[in-house]
């Protein structure tokens, strides 16, 4: 487990909306309610939730504010903010090896998708030099 000493929430086990999902089941908030507290649509949050977006600075404080945990700790998991399970019946070895696992396909997906979007960038920059002569 790559997971230093049950650091659930850390930048190399959890994503931006990993830490929110946990805050807001933590602080006993469905998405639709945190939505309607944030004067947001439910959608956003799960779009926020799925790492499909992030808030603005203006929300994110908002958002920390009612989740009680940093601003710091929402956008890297460190500072403060929540521990994860101390249980550690909680979940199985294989589990939080999966678990793990599936952080890790994460970071990759998101490098990736950060790399299509770069490409796709340099190729219509071409594409439209190309329409120009």
């Amino acid at each position: 487990m790559t997971k230093h000493d049950g650091d659930w929430y850390g930048p190399d086990a959890a994503t931006f909306g990993d830490r929110m999902a946990g805050a807001r089941e933590a602080a006993g908030l469905s998405q639709a309610t945190l939505a309607r507290r944030l004067g947001i649509r439910k959608s956003t949050v799960a779009g926020w939730e799925d790492d499909l977006s992030e808030p603005r600075a203006n929300r994110l404080v908002m958002l920390a504010g009612i989740l009680n945990v940093s601003v710091m700790w929402l956008m890297t998991g460190e500072g403060e903010g929540m521990s994860g399970p101390t249980d550690e019946t909680s979940a199985s070895p294989d589990c939080r090896a999966i678990l793990t696992e599936l952080a890790a396909v994460r970071v990759e997906m998101r490098a990736n998708v950060e790399r299509v979007a770069r490409l796709e960038k340099r190729l219509r920059k071409i594409l439209s030099q190309s329409e120009a002569v």
